[in-house]
């Protein structure tokens, strides 16, 4: 792996086993030693980078490597400060610091095929776009190990995912929720996983979601922007602070008021989100009061209301999932960097809450 534009280098050829076998110093604006048979990365700090955080160090030198990654490799214990294990992603380096980033070998996965018939939107040597329904995770983990988005991926011969992440989440760049609908993006190989983890670490994705919530948001249209940290109370839910956490961003606007004597007052919503934490909108919603029909986590208890249409109150109590849908994707393809953009409609069961509400407003 090389990073950086080397101004000057020893002649490297790369075709005789032997060289290949010995570490070659490069320089640009730092001393770079690839180590090529354990797959280190050695870089000595100069004077134009004295009390850089260390991930933004790593990140200026080698642009290949998501920010992402370079931070789970951290955490890892993959990575050496002057010779000693650093665990602390913002640690701050000086001049003369001896940097060591270790980049492992790809693990194997034994993961269990799943006879699950995906909705595939689009495929290509790099990539695939599925339209993820709701009541499937997307990666095996404690209580779900075969029934995943990942397992039915395993079973479908002809595609190869990437393997540079958790052995349990081949391919995987970023997650939506179980019980979430709607469009998510898969690498097939290494070199497109790297490059779309990028550009989600920049913020370089569109992604639009519908949400139906309960009242009315005030402003009807804006932007929520906060700190999103794990719950004090459940570490399973994530909270707004304005203290610590990270950075969160939501723009949403009201599409549709639904409001009459025979409904409980609910909006349809639109949301774009500018970062993409861990149940984001969903957190968002909670913190404006307004929480998802059908959350169960972050959740407005719907009890039976008097003078409420029968065909409402069943609607709503037969939902098992909440009411989100990612419903646009967009991003650079990671070979050609063409632009792609996907849309997906509400499934059915979100479409006949809908109707329903129509028909009674």
């Amino acid at each position: 792996m090389i990073c950086g534009a080397p101004a000057r280098s020893r002649t490297l050829n790369l075709q005789s086993r032997n060289l290949a076998l010995y570490p070659v110093e490069l320089r640009a604006h730092n001393v770079l030693i690839l180590q090529f048979m354990k797959n280190i990365i050695n870089l000595i700090v100069e004077k134009n980078s004295d009390r850089k955080r260390v991930d933004l160090f790593i990140i200026s030198q080698c642009e290949q490597l998501s920010r992402t990654r370079i931070k789970n490799l951290i955490l890892d214990n993959k990575l050496k400060i002057n010779g000693k294990i650093n665990q602390s992603v913002s640690k701050k380096i000086n001049v003369g610091d001896k940097i060591s980033i270790e980049i492992p070998e790809p693990k194997k996965t034994s993961l269990k095929p799943y006879n699950f018939k995906l909705d595939i939107v689009y495929q290509d040597n790099d990539l695939i776009v599925i339209n993820k329904p709701s009541g499937i995770s997307m990666h095996p983990g404690p209580g779900n190990y075969d029934n995943t988005i990942v397992n039915a991926l395993m079973n479908y011969e002809k595609i190869k995912l990437s393997n540079i992440g958790d052995e349990l989440r081949p391919g995987i760049i970023h997650r939506i929720d179980k019980d979430t609908s709607g469009l998510v993006v898969i690498a097939k190989n290494n070199f497109s996983h790297e490059n779309i983890s990028k550009q989600f670490s920049n913020h370089f994705i569109d992604r639009v979601y519908n949400a139906l919530v309960w009242g009315k948001l005030r402003p009807q249209s804006g932007l929520i922007k906060t700190l999103i940290t794990r719950s004090s109370k459940n570490r399973q839910l994530m909270d707004v602070s304005f203290v610590k956490g990270k950075r969160a961003i939501t723009n949403y606007k009201t599409l549709k008021v639904f409001e009459r004597k025979n409904i409980p007052t609910m909006s349809l919503i639109e949301c774009k989100l500018e970062t993409g934490r861990t149940h984001q909108i969903r957190v968002h919603m909670n913190y404006k009061g307004n929480q998802i029909v059908g959350d169960k986590k972050y959740k407005k208890k719907y009890k039976k209301l008097n003078n409420v249409s029968e065909e409402i109150d069943r609607a709503i109590l037969k939902l098992n999932r909440q009411f989100l849908h990612a419903k646009i994707l967009g991003f650079n393809h990671p070979r050609s960097g063409k632009k792609l953009f996907f849309k997906s409609n509400l499934p059915i069961e979100l479409k006949k809450i809908i109707n329903v509400l129509e028909k009674s407003n």
